[in-house]
């Protein structure tokens, strides 16, 4: 009996150390895990949790720099910023968000907006970060928040920088605005190198030069690195770098032209270009009608978005870089540059016109006859038949080869972004444009119409500019731009922005003088002679009339017998002084009929405005708005007198002499000199 008790105790003692054994296993095993990952925490992760630890600890919080501003080459400024109160609410510090925003909407005006708006920011930042509620608080507001301050822990009043174009409307398709990042803008930023630059930032530019030139607008962000609580709360700055403001961008054009040529359009739709043929500057850009820019500053309401956006005028589209039409008769002196140099034409080569063409059955109509005509008459009397035989001569291809290097059917390098391309056809336009086998193919028939701008052909008005600009400058092109250069945030100083050679077109110089003999002839004995008549200067031009609708070649025009929408256009190219240009322009007045009548008168004033200091009467304002007048009437006033109201709003501690004395040739805003008056012609007017 012992013997089995002995027996049984050996065997539990055995048991009993097994599990000791078992037990002391695990708990080494446990211990090693343990310190293995004590190792990983305090060494192998230890970098990696230090900073996180220091980022709990700290906050770095972006300081979003003031925007640049925007002038044109007088200094007058058209987009710059301004300081105004804003309500502000840091969460960490609120309680009951909700409830305080309830008790702050009876001291001051919160709308359904105004909260929509701050649900969104309050989505993108952080508990300690101040948020607006209200923006741009009237004295009034101020000051009863002010008195009630202390019932509203974590609420302030802050003043922050606004966007503001001082000129509402005027050259608003040039200057373009800002408005908030959407989505995809925030994808592509994401993307890019500038990712960093743009933390804290809401707003970016959407159109024009706002968003040409953003880089340079932007400027560089800051940065404040505070300390923090676990509950967020801020408790003291760290460090902090301040942020660079954008630099200032000085552009090209010219107010008190740009405002002429608005005020001449009046309620007119249409577009112009103005530049110097002698170095591409862009000195006006107008496309009618416009809207305020303002609208746009704090995110455009619905009732004025779905004005702009359904009206019939279309006044979001920028007609002069986007907006394309056929060019009429304006397309003549490009054709015949092009028939001369393709060797289709010769200078002297005549041929009868008989005031129509007949090819293939069909005949094409001319309006009028004129005999045996030459190249030079040919854009003097604006003949149709000669470009009809020239067209067909040239064939479709060829005239796309020779038209294309001018700037016709492709982009020229403007400076803005979005710019058209416009339709210059050829057969492999055609082929990759339509989609069923008998609209691929070119008819023969087709490329005639193509010689007097009419057809496929579409461009806008910056293409017509630049090629005007090309004839004006002897056969040598600059590329078109707006910015003339940049005003450095911190050093002050005015710096040139990098533009290349002008190109020469390898035309022959009797060929380009040819056309521009027979160009400055139309303003004397031509269709815009009743216009430029008295003029104390030599100037060259091409009148034309686009159709807006086609009429067929047995019906009549009849503009009182259409809509209004469906009226020919009136256009118009020319440049002045003839001899040596300094400006050269191409406009369209649409549904306004010849381009004698509406277009031409337009140019006269810009030439005169632009070469002789002149400002037009308010009388014969009226009546060029109507399309009732062609010379100038009246008494003309002062241009510089009439920019004198601009004058004012001019960049303070750089203003516009500041300005003006760094820019190439220190003359942009010296008074301009009369020119040699012109001989004036006899001839009845002949319209194209």
């Amino acid at each position: 009996m012992s013997g089995f008790e002995v027996r049984n105790s050996e065997a539990e003692l055995y048991k009993f150390r097994v599990r000791i054994a078992v037990v002391a296993l695990v708990v080494l095993l446990m211990f090693g895990v343990l310190l293995y990952r004590l190792f990983v925490l305090q060494v192998v992760r230890h970098d990696s949790f230090a900073e996180r630890a220091e980022s709990n600890r700290t906050a770095v919080v972006p300081i979003v720099p003031n925007r640049g501003q925007i002038l044109d080459r007088n200094g007058i400024v058209l987009a710059t910023n301004y300081s105004a109160y804003t309500l502000e609410i840091t969460r960490s510090k609120v309680p009951d968000l909700e409830a305080t925003i309830d008790e702050l909407s009876q001291l001051v005006e919160i709308t359904p907006r105004d909260r929509r708006k701050f649900k969104r920011l309050m989505d993108d930042s952080k508990r300690f970060e101040s948020i607006p509620l209200r923006s741009r608080l009237s004295d009034e507001e101020v000051a009863r928040f002010t008195a009630q301050r202390w019932r509203f822990p974590g609420v302030d009043i802050k003043a922050r920088f606004f966007r503001n174009y001082p000129l509402e409307d005027v050259a608003g398709h040039v200057v373009g605005y800002i408005g908030r990042i959407n989505q995809r803008e925030q994808e592509a930023l994401e993307d890019s190198d500038d990712y960093a630059n743009y933390r804290g930032t809401e707003v970016i530019g959407k159109l024009g030069i706002e968003q040409s030139y953003e880089k340079q607008l932007h400027g560089t962000t800051g940065w404040e690195q505070l300390e923090t609580t676990a509950g967020g709360y801020a408790v003291r700055r760290l460090n902090s770098r301040p942020a660079t403001p954008g630099d200032t961008v000085v552009l090209s054009l010219d107010v008190g032209l740009q405002k002429l040529v608005e005020d001449l359009y009046g309620e007119r739709r249409g577009a112009l270009v103005a530049m110097d043929p002698r170095n591409g500057e862009v000195l006006a850009m107008v496309s009618k009608p416009g809207y305020d820019l303002n609208l746009f500053v704090d995110g455009i309401d619905q009732e004025n978005w779905d004005f702009l956006n359904n009206s019939i005028d279309r006044p979001l589209l920028n007609r002069a870089l986007r907006g394309t039409y056929p060019p009429g008769s304006t397309y003549k002196p490009f054709m015949a540059i092009a028939g001369l140099e393709s060797g289709k034409r010769k200078i002297e080569t005549t041929i009868q016109d008989s005031g129509s063409w007949t090819f293939g059955g069909h005949t094409f109509r001319s309006g009028h006859p004129n005999g045996p005509t030459n190249l030079r008459r040919s854009i003097i009397k604006s003949s149709n038949v000669y470009y009809y035989m020239l067209a067909n001569d040239m064939g479709v291809d060829t005239i796309h080869e020779y038209l294309s290097p001018m700037g016709f059917g492709r982009q020229t390098g403007i400076d803005l972004v979005g710019e058209g391309r416009g339709v210059l056809p050829s057969t492999e336009w055609k082929r990759n444009t339509y989609k069923r086998p008998e609209q691929k193919k070119w008819y023969a028939g087709e490329t005639i119409s193509l010689g007097i701008g009419q057809g496929y052909n579409h461009f806008t008005m910056v293409q017509l500019a630049y090629a005007t600009s090309m004839l004006a400058n002897h056969g040598i092109q600059h590329t078109p731009h707006l910015g003339k250069g940049t005003v450095d945030a911190v050093s002050r100083q005015f710096k040139p922005l990098y533009r290349e050679e002008g190109t020469s077109m390898g035309y022959k110089p009797e060929h380009v003088e040819a056309v521009r003999s027979a160009l400055a002839a139309v303003t004397v004995e031509g269709t815009s002679r009743f216009v430029f008549g008295g003029a104390p200067y030599t100037s060259a031009g091409k009148t034309g009339t686009a159709q807006a609708v086609t009429v067929g070649q047995k019906e009549k025009y009849n503009a009182a017998k259409l809509a209004e929408h469906q009226r020919d256009h009136s256009l118009y190219i020319a440049y002045a002084p003839a001899e040596n240009p300094k400006i050269a322009v191409a406009l369209i007045v649409e549904n306004a009929g010849f381009g004698a009548a509406a277009a031409a008168p337009i140019a006269r004033r810009v030439f005169d405005y632009w070469l002789l200091d002149q400002y037009p009467s308010e009388e014969d304002m009226a009546a060029v708005r109507k399309g009732q007048v062609g010379r100038p009437i009246g008494t003309p006033r002062s241009g510089q007198a009439m920019m004198a109201r601009y004058e004012r709003m001019a960049l303070p501690g750089v203003g516009a002499a500041r300005v003006l004395e760094n820019l190439s040739g220190g003359d942009v805003a010296a008074p301009r000199a009369p020119e040699l008056a012109a001989p004036a012609g006899a001839e009845p007017e002949v319209e194209d």
